[in-house]
């Protein structure tokens, strides 16, 4: 194995599942209905236990050129920019410190852990990735077991990768936006679930009427869900909350 992906293996050498792992009772087709994609993605699962992958999606043949029958973890791996591995591998370092540090161990499985790389494409060129993780199942000492990634290529969006790592809140938890390897934290931000729906559903591309009528609430008060959405993420328009959302793990 090259030197380079022995770092990756090593962050999660020190935090993986010791023994087997369970799915959640959280149906799979739930988790991965439950996050919108602006581009081209494919998700897989990764049990840290043995590092085996299940549920691959088709579409990282399209994506990779890998048959998602056969594709392995270090096929994933092989495929990120040698540039970017150290990022990659200092970004899970610092997520499982920040877990340690910051997050309950009740809380884990509450989180979305985001950060972008550059990754080859099936025509050999490389390409702006999104990494989107959300853990499955952790065993009973708190080590990591079975994880959902979704890749999905946002160079539509940005060319430029800001090398900051996000993790998103779900279930009402905060969020901890554009952190740096060097431990800049910003204040935990907060979504009320009635903004999540809306910022879900503006994404999808529904205008103000439509998602007031598919929330059963006023107009006026969508338009004031948009603004506070607009306040928070420091965004001028829809175009820049879209982009800067997907960017950032939000959606």
């Amino acid at each position: 194995m090259p030197t380079d992906l022995q770092k990756l293996h090593k962050v999660w050498s020190d935090s993986r599942a010791i023994q087997n792992t369970d799915f959640p009772t959280i149906s799979f087709d739930e988790l991965t209905n439950s996050i919108v994609n602006t581009g081209p993605f494919y998700y897989y699962i990764i049990d840290f236990y043995d590092m085996s992958l299940s549920n691959v999606s088709a579409s990282i043949e399209d994506v990779h050129g890998l048959a998602p029958e056969t594709v392995t973890f270090n096929d994933v791996l092989y495929t990120i920019h040698p540039d970017d591995i150290d990022f990659v591998a200092g970004a899970e370092a610092f997520i499982f410190k920040f877990f340690g540090e910051q997050i309950p161990r009740e809380k884990l499985l509450s989180y979305k852990m985001n950060y972008s790389f550059r990754s080859r494409m099936k025509d050999g060129e490389y390409a702006l990735l999104n990494h989107q993780a959300i853990l499955l199942s952790l065993d009973e000492n708190g080590r990591h077991g079975k994880s959902l990634n979704i890749h999905t290529r946002i160079d539509h969006l940005s060319n430029l990768n800001t090398y900051t790592i996000s993790l998103i809140g779900l279930n009402g938890e905060p969020s901890y936006m554009n952190m740096s390897l060097k431990g800049e934290i910003r204040s935990p931000s907060y979504f009320s679930k009635r903004e999540i729906q809306i910022l879900k559903l503006i994404s999808e591309g529904f205008s103000s009427s439509e998602i007031s009528e598919k929330l059963f609430i006023a107009p006026v008060t969508v338009k004031k869900h948009r603004q506070n959405i607009l306040d928070k993420t420091d965004c001028r328009n829809i175009t820049q909350l879209i982009n800067e959302c997907t960017l950032q793990g939000l959606i």
